[in-house]
């Protein structure tokens, strides 16, 4: 099986950074799609960022310029890069990997901006 591990979720203050990383593990064939989603309180999940095993990328338009999303082949990794945070982006975030037909969700990890 696939197994998901977010890090690097953390409290910052607006204008800040962070970096967060999903790390995968398990069965994870040549042709896959991660993305990263968020959750904020009361509200639905929503696609922030999304890339494929051929580095196709999407960005949702909210955090265009300031995220980025990045693969690290050699450490089975997906890092997400958020620059220039609003309040806005507070949020539980979530790694999800879709491949061969299944999904796999990891099991988030919190984001707070706030000053």
């Amino acid at each position: 099986q696939v197994q998901l591990v977010e890090s690097g979720g953390d409290l910052v203050q607006p204008g800040g950074s962070l970096r967060l990383s999903c790390a995968a593990s398990g069965s994870i064939f040549s042709i896959y799609v991660i993305g990263w989603y968020r959750q904020a309180p009361g509200k639905q999940r929503e696609l922030v960022a999304q890339i494929t095993s051929g580095d196709s990328t999407i960005l949702a338009d909210s955090v265009k310029g300031r995220f980025t999303i990045s693969r690290d082949n050699a450490k089975n990794t997906v890092n997400l890069q958020m620059n220039s945070l609003k309040p806005e982006d507070t949020a539980v975030y979530y790694c999800k990997l879709t491949t061969r037909g299944n999904t796999y969700w990891g099991q988030g990890t919190q984001v707070t901006v706030s000053s």
